[in-house]
């Protein structure tokens, strides 16, 4: 860290952070913000993809292409905004901005694995050869449509023609019963026929819309030979809606000789029909012109679809026959789906909570160091700014716990002020006993010696000994001796917001993206901007006429107290250990006596949550009555929640969409009518998958906070803090599953971020511990430790009197999503402070006498005889003669 105070320097960094600012300011203004689903409303549905039936790997290369396909049927559905990425190898993350129907969603964008064309055999029964129909499958098609070649100049939308965004009811006509009615816009219903002569070649039994079973062959065409499918007016009567097909290459011969074949049987045979087939269901069964003569089929690679459609269904079937085909099957893993009120009431929530947290930390802040105080509060806006000029300027998603990271990064920057404002003061308090010292030697003030001006040379600069305390020297070697703490602190902070970007996922990820965003932004905020606040305050006159204004004059009244009365902490370690020991056992028996409440995200299921809209009042026990009585599989073990200001909240297992919305439909009897403001989905392996990615990440972290510290001080060190962590993490644990409170993603990254502010107490006080303990070589460990506790403990109280403020507004106006986060943050804090001074210490004292790390002062000492050495190693080089 520098320390110069040059002009120049000074300079330079007022020339950075005003173009810090400027870019910052300039990214905020003209890039607007990615808001996550959660807080714009919409739906979240994670695939995965599978290995294909003909061998394809579920690898990257075909994952990406998957996504492709997605977007391109996406993008002709009409849903604004949406976002498809691959996640990992083979995960597909899917947003749509509002779609609020997962029904909808899931038919959009998860119905979609392989299209193919398939010829008619015969008809057969249900459990006939061949694949069988899907259980309970929601689509059908409709056998009175027709192929024909298209006419000339078809296939032209009016203006408005194409449909918008989907509705469940929509999605239900197209793929349930489009065109069902027997006598419109095509041939007439054909009866059932003869079953297929070879049952050998029946590769797919599957129903039509009038439940008759089709048997077909294989796949003639696959789904990728479409070139082409759009929705426009039959160019005969320009009334009737037709899909016009267009093939590509080996496709184009493909359709003529499926065709010719079909053309061969009699007007009304099914094996006249083409079969079209998507994931297992027939969206559509054309039968063959009369005009289509046998062997010769319909030639030019076109086709003409026409059937009892409208403007949106024959847009939405073009849809599903050009954008089809995947290379990979795929599966729905996660879906979630937020309403658009709850992410606007977010959003409002959480601004509120950040802007009171910061004004009311600012205040605390400049009532306890006075001018710098408020720079430093200062500096939090210009912080402010920065943090979210560079998330927008990354591109990356603002999530509801992204919020939380983005405010509780503010704590980091008031770490580094604080930790920089008790070490001014130390100085200015030290410049100050010389300066006494001097005077009372007889020296005279430099001031009035340059005033008298009679003495010069060596004499008046020995008799210019009795230097007044300086601010800006006082400021700038406090900045320095505090800068491996605040190095320290922010980059044991890092480590944890990195350990949640790879190893968790949603939003919890987004919280360690801005966790690590705001992290950095405060120490810009603290070592450049506050510095340049602060040292041109400093240097004005009347700040260094009356120096108490500044707020580092002198050294706070409780930390001075507690260094006169010295009290004896460490003589109670032994007690503290005992109670830290008893927490834990009550904390490892919460799990033996009560159920542990884990998150759908850890063990599979799906989370509805109500607003409940009615007149009539709905308790829990009620609703848990209601729902038992729904014939679905766990329908009697449903875990039901008040949600909020009365809300519901209710938890099932995996079920299907039908079965959430016959519990919808139970609730809304009962109490007069509910919205239904968010849902979410999360498979059986994705909630393994995520569950032992977050033991993965709790792992990590106290393995790579161990290393670092180890690192950076000495093992005893890094093992006593490792301990505390442990202890505070199982107590936060251990008392969440005594209130039964849910353990979910969100909680993860509280504890992480537990982690992450335990782990600065300890580094704060370990880095004092060492500084104590370089300059007395007398002392016991114990006393330079309990030392080091009494010195660091104002800095310690003061940051987490700022967190605690941010936390408290979270807490009672964040909203539900955000109050358990902050529960757990404000006890882990709190507990966090203890552990460190009753944990930590006290372990590291103990482990003192297996540590033969050479002590900070022998190191000092040994260092300062090789400068000495290598001096005089230099000085004989040289060849000098005296």
């Amino acid at each position: 860290m520098s320390s110069q105070t040059g002009a120049g320097a000074r300079w330079t960094r007022a020339l950075i952070s005003l173009l810090v600012i400027l870019v910052a300011f300039g990214a905020a203004w003209f890039i607007p913000p990615r808001l996550g689903l959660d807080l714009s409303g919409g739906t979240q549905i994670v695939l995965e993809t599978q290995d294909g039936p003909d061998g394809t790997a579920a690898d990257s290369e075909n994952t990406d292409k998957v996504v492709e396909v997605l977007r391109q049927r996406i993008d002709r559905l009409g849903v604004a905004e949406a976002n498809m990425s691959r996640s990992g190898e083979n995960r597909i993350i899917v947003e749509l901005p509002g779609v609020q129907d997962p029904a909808e969603a899931a038919q959009i964008v998860g119905q979609t694995a392989q299209l193919s064309f398939h010829p008619v055999l015969g008809v057969g029964e249900s459990g006939g050869q061949g694949v069988q129909a899907p259980q309970g499958g929601d689509f059908a098609n409709p056998p009175a449509d027709e192929a024909r070649a298209p006419s000339d100049g078809e296939g032209e939308a009016p203006a408005g023609g194409e449909g918008g965004e989907m509705t469940q009811e929509e999605m239900e006509e197209l793929l349930g019963g489009m065109g069902g009615d027997p006598g419109g816009g095509g041939m007439p219903q054909a009866p059932a026929g003869p079953p297929a002569e070879n049952p050998e070649d029946v590769a797919l039994t599957l129903p039509d819309s009038e439940g008759t079973m089709l048997q077909l062959g294989e796949a003639a065409i696959q789904g990728d030979r479409v070139s082409s499918a759009e929705a426009g007016l039959d160019q005969v009567n320009r009334a009737q809606w037709v899909v016009n097909v267009g093939f590509r290459g080996e496709g184009r011969d493909q359709w003529q000789e499926l065709t010719g074949q079909a053309a061969c049987f009699q007007e009304g045979d099914p094996r006249r029909r083409v079969a079209i087939v998507l994931d297992d269901q027939v969206i559509s069964s054309p039968q063959v012109t009369a005009e289509t003569a046998c062997e010769v089929g319909m030639a030019g690679g076109q086709t003409t679809i026409s059937g009892d459609f409208n403007s949106e269904t024959a847009e939405e079937l073009a849809v599903l026959i050009e954008g089809g085909s995947l290379p990979l099957p795929v599966t729905e893993v996660q879906r979630q789906t937020v309403g658009p009120t709850l992410g606007a009431a977010a959003i409002e929530a959480s601004a509120i909570a950040a802007i009171l947290g910061i004004a009311f930390t600012a205040l605390y802040i400049t009532l306890v160091y006075r001018m710098v105080g408020f720079l430093a509060s200062l500096a939090l806006a210009f912080y402010t700014l920065i943090a979210y000029g560079a998330l927008v300027a990354i591109s990356a998603t603002l999530t509801l716990p992204g919020l939380a990271g983005f405010v509780l990064a503010i704590g980091m920057a008031i770490d580094a002020n604080v930790l920089i404002f008790e070490r001014a003061r130390e100085e200015y308090q030290r410049q100050q006993q010389v300066y006494e010292a001097n005077k009372a030697s007889g020296m005279k003030e430099s001031d009035k010696e340059g005033k008298d001006g009679k003495e010069t040379g060596a004499l008046a600069r020995r008799r210019r000994r009795a230097v007044p305390p300086n601010l800006e020297k006082a400021f700038v070697q406090g900045t320095q001796k505090a800068w491996s703490a605040v190095l320290d602190t922010n980059v044991t902070t890092i480590l944890a917001a990195a350990l949640l970007f790879f190893f968790a996922s949603g939003t919890v990820q987004g919280f360690g993206v801005t966790l690590s965003l705001g992290t950095i932004a405060s120490m810009i905020s603290a070592l450049v901007i506050a510095r340049v606040f602060v040292e041109w305050a400093v240097r004005r006159t009347v700040i260094k006429k009356h120096p108490s204004i500044s707020g580092i004059d002198r050294i706070g009244k409780v930390r001075t107290w507690l260094v006169e009365k010295n009290p004896q902490l460490m003589n109670f370690r032994r007690v503290g250990l005992i109670v830290a020991a008893l927490i834990v056992v009550t904390a490892i028996a919460a799990p033996l006596v009560r159920d542990t409440n884990l998150g759908v995200e850890f063990t599979g299921g799906r989370v509805l949550e109500y607003e409940i809209t009615g007149d009539q009042d709905l308790s829990v026990d009620e609703a848990r009555g209601v729902i038992s009585g729904l014939d679905f599989a766990g329908s009697d073990t449903a875990v039901v929640q008040e949600s909020g200001d009365g809300d519901l909240s209710v938890r099932t297992g995996d079920i299907s969409d039908t079965e959430a919305d016959g519990i919808t439909e139970a609730i809304a009897e009962e109490t007069g009518g509910v919205d239904l403001v968010s849902d979410e989905l999360i498979g059986p392996s994705m909630g393994d998958e995520l569950r032992n990615r977050a033991l993965i990440a709790l792992g990590a972290a106290l393995a790579l906070q161990m290393i670092y510290l180890a690192w950076r001080f000495r093992w005893s060190f890094g093992v006593s803090t490792m301990v505390s962590l442990a202890f505070n993490m199982v107590l936060v644990v251990g008392l969440f599953i005594w209130l039964g409170k849910p353990i979910d993603g969100v909680f993860l990254a509280a504890i992480l971020s537990v982690i992450g502010f335990t782990v600065n107490d300890s580094v704060v006080v370990f880095d004092r511990v060492r500084d104590e303990w370089a300059k007395d070589d007398k002392s016991s460990f114990t006393e330079i430790a309990n030392r080091a506790i009494l010195n660091t403990l104002p800095r310690t109280v003061n940051t987490t009197v700022g967190a605690w403020i941010i936390l408290v507004f979270l807490t009672f106006l964040g909203g539900s999503s955000l109050q358990d986060f902050s529960i757990a943050m404000l006890v882990g804090l709190t507990t966090g402070v203890v552990s460190t001074v009753f944990v930590a210490v006290p372990l590291a004292i103990w482990l003192q006498k297996w540590d033969k790390t050479p002590a900070p002062h022998v190191i000092k000492e040994r260092k300062a005889k090789q400068k000495v050495a290598a001096k005089a190693a230099r000085d004989a080089d040289d060849g000098a003669v005296v």
